[in-house]
């Protein structure tokens, strides 16, 4: 049963366009202040409505994955683009399919393969003559970037050159083709998929382009009970039916609520804390850092840390994020901004494990 829409269940005005992008530089501050869109503390209960509902038709298709579930649907709402990694079989593709039909978003999915070119994905300009006068221009052709929901599977099979395509759409929701800036559909998501052990004929995503996505989540292998329900359901004739829970205006409008939840000083203060620890090359990191690490998060870790616990929060209707959240969102915003050197390597330090004794450091002062 579809829910009440979002509009009905918040009390503030809808979002004309959609929320500010994260800078890609220090010089603006992960915000500290702001009021929720509605003073009336219970318009974030009721956005704990809408996660609620999102999580019940989700789960007609996935079984499990609380946790990969939970992590995706705060960078939805934190409006940040999210990186999937597991092994193959784990329903990576499935999940965005069925998140964007909850959603009630246009979805298109890139299938990245070596020969895929950068017009493959941005679209390109084709001549065209009219019959009838027989006048020659050009029409440029959208590409399946121009959607709500764009799954970029398998994206490391594509060469940088076209990887590259995706920079500017991520970062500014835009794209630029022979001098002519296209705008893409608000909301706009990137959910891109990875295999972790399939490396050969592989392209690595460069730091720039892994540094546009707000989180890398990680993808596990089911639970005993968990696996036996997904050959139960997938071995029948029974299909489950996923309805629509929000649109594309609904969700702006519950990003905006989002971004307007205030922030405590001391918990903008634990997320750049967190961030400077890593940076194995400055003064003031982590020892451990300094030893594992060739390079560290920038300034963007910092600020969607603080976007993470602001839709954490949120979701759980509370009006303003704590330091569990912080650390509740660290590993999936830090794991894909840490680079490891030989050191690493060699002793076996995994970068999750290293980010949990970084959270043991800055709680402890």
């Amino acid at each position: 049963m579809r829910i009440a829409k979002a509009s009905q269940l918040l009390n503030a005005p809808p979002c004309p366009s959609p929320p500010p992008r994260v800078a890609s530089s220090g010089s603006e501050a992960a915000p500290t202040k702001g009021i929720p869109l509605s003073s009336d503390i219970e318009s974030l209960g009721r956005l704990g409505e809408v996660r609620r509902a999102l999580r019940e038709q989700i789960s007609t298709r996935i079984v499990g994955q609380d946790r990969v579930v939970e992590e995706l649907l705060i960078a939805l709402f934190a409006g940040g683009h999210v990186l999937l990694e597991g092994v193959p079989g784990l329903a990576k593709t499935l999940l965005v399919s069925t998140v964007s039909q909850a959603l009630s978003l246009e979805f298109h999915r890139i299938q990245f393969t070596p020969d895929l070119m950068p017009s493959d994905v941005t679209g390109s300009e084709i001549l065209e003559e009219d019959s009838t006068t027989g006048h020659r221009a050009f029409r440029f052709v959208r590409g399946p970037i121009f959607s709500n929901i764009v799954l970029a599977d398998e994206i490391n099979r594509t060469p940088p050159k076209t990887q590259a395509a995706l920079l500017q759409a991520m970062q500014e929701g835009e794209v630029s083709i022979l001098g002519e800036t296209h705008e893409l559909p608000a909301p706009f998501f990137v959910l891109a998929t990875q295999n972790p052990i399939e490396q050969e004929g592989t392209y690595p995503l460069p730091e720039a382009q892994l540094d546009r996505f707000m989180f890398n989540i990680r993808i596990d292998y089911p639970a005993f009970e968990e696996e036996l329900q997904i050959v139960h359901r997938t071995t029948t004739t029974e299909v489950g039916t996923v309805e629509p829970v929000l649109d594309g205006a609904e969700i702006l409008q519950l990003q905006a609520l989002v971004r307007a939840v205030p922030v405590a000083e001391n918990v903008v203060e634990r997320a750049v804390r967190l961030a400077r620890l890593t940076r194995a090359n400055e003064e003031g990191a982590h020892p451990r850092a300094q030893e594992f690490l060739s390079w560290g998060a920038g300034p963007r870790a910092a600020q969607y840390l603080v976007m993470g616990a602001k839709a954490r929060a949120a979701l759980e209707g509370r009006p303003t994020p704590d330091l569990g959240d912080v650390a509740a969102v660290a590993r999936p915003v830090l794991r894909h901004r840490l680079v490891t050197n030989f050191h690493a390597e060699a002793e076996d330090v995994r970068v999750d494990e290293l980010i949990g004794e970084l959270l043991l450091a800055v709680e402890s002062g």
